[in-house]
């Protein structure tokens, strides 16, 4: 893997009613013509990604989406997915016509802003169309808004400083695991080799938490689960364990119990979101009768086989564990429902492929509507009764 996954990048969102110039604006800042420039209103349909670096910020993705008045035929479609844009962005960019300036659609956006705790930068465009007077009262009005004309290339690196300064203000995402081993620690890491591993690779949380070793100085060994128990023999002095989910109680019966043990899938859920607030989801479990409704979060789509932990051994055990039939669904990438009332417990993945903000968003939407949320490694960890050994290493953040 070459580049930064795009579920490791800020999110940056250009939002703005149509032909404020939100595509001609991302196109100026990356110097590409990556979005479609029309004078026609609605060029921009469903969102527009690209990734780029941002010198000195590093990785992120740029997203151009549908003008939020947008009246054409699929206008309220287009509108609704732009908005669903905002659940998984770091930093807004509000782009407004100088000639056209409506507040109202602007006080809309500052609501949904403020919803999703989202930062955000006022940008009015096409400063080169109005008069002197007219810029100076849209200068006294908006004082915290930058002034630029994308036509005439005026404004646009005012555009990237203050973007780069609001980014450098941001919280940066955690460490994966180099904050749990000292440095020039050691971590095994177990990697079973079955049908559900990719062939010639290996799958992205696990490349993951290998780079994070290599950044905070970390030895890591990599095995299967089945050269385990001859690893533990040849090292000393192991300060972490962490293996697939799947293998966990396999796993954690190599493992001796004065050894840390826990999952990629678990680190994750500390990294991605909250795991105090997953594990309590977990113990939901025990509330569950028949014809509970379980939702199953993927975020990303991939080949179902007889191993599949989502699709398979999750709802197995977990109907195993209540004894009655259970009902299950399953929602795969951005696509989370809006009414979430109506299930009893969501079962998140690890999120390797969606930001942190997406998951954090949906961890608070749950809370709003009192639905227990968890994730893979936490429920298989709570299902093979190992969950308090699991997340003993994470006792400061619990």
């Amino acid at each position: 893997m070459n580049s930064t996954p795009n579920a490791n990048r800020k999110h940056i969102t250009v939002y703005g009613k149509t032909n404020t110039g939100k595509s001609s604006l991302i196109n100026k800042i990356l110097n590409q013509e990556v979005s479609l420039v029309s004078d026609i209103a609605g060029t921009t349909t469903d969102p527009v990604l690209k990734a780029m670096e941002l010198i000195p910020v590093g990785p992120v993705v740029f997203i151009d989406t549908a003008g939020i008045d947008d009246k054409s035929e699929l206008g309220d479609l287009r509108i609704k997915k732009t908005l669903d844009v905002l659940k998984r962005t770091d930093i807004a960019l509000y782009v407004m016509d100088a000639n056209n300036v409506d507040r109202d659609e602007l006080e809309k956006a500052k609501i949904n802003f403020k919803k999703y705790n989202i930062p955000y930068l006022i940008i009015v465009n096409k400063i080169d169309k109005v008069s002197e007077e007219v810029l100076s009262k849209l200068k006294n009005e908006f004082k915290n808004g930058i002034f630029i004309s994308v036509l005439k290339d005026i404004g646009v690196e005012k555009v990237k400083d203050a973007l780069i300064k609001s980014l450098q203000k941001e919280e940066e995402d955690g460490p994966i695991l180099g904050d749990l081993i000292p440095y020039n620690g050691t971590v095994v890491l177990v990697v079973p080799v079955d049908s559900e591993a990719p062939k010639g690779r290996i799958i992205l949380p696990q490349v993951q938490c290998i780079r994070d070793c290599l950044d905070h100085g970390i030895k890591s060994y990599v095995v299967r689960d089945t050269e385990l128990e001859s690893a533990l023999k040849d090292l000393k002095n192991v300060d972490l364990v962490v293996t697939d989910s799947q293998a966990f109680k396999k796993v954690s019966k190599i493992v001796s119990e004065d050894t840390p043990l826990t999952s990629f899938s678990i680190l994750f859920a500390r990294h991605k979101g909250e795991i105090s607030g997953f594990i309590k989801g977990a113990n939901a479990v025990k509330n569950l009768k028949e014809g509970s409704k379980i939702l199953i979060s993927e975020s990303c789509t991939h080949n179902v086989s007889h191993e599949d932990i989502g699709r398979v051994k999750i709802p197995k055990l977990l109907t195993k564990y209540v004894g009655q039939k259970l009902n299950f669904e399953y929602r795969v990438g951005h696509d989370f429902p809006d009414n979430i009332k109506e299930y009893d417990l969501i079962i998140h993945c690890g999120a390797c492929m969606i930001n942190r903000k997406t998951v954090v968003n949906r961890i608070n939407y749950c809370k709003e509507e009192n639905v227990p949320i968890t994730n893979y490694g936490i429920i298989l960890a709570f299902l093979n009764d190992i969950l308090d050994r699991s997340v003993k290493c994470f006792k400061d953040n619990i």
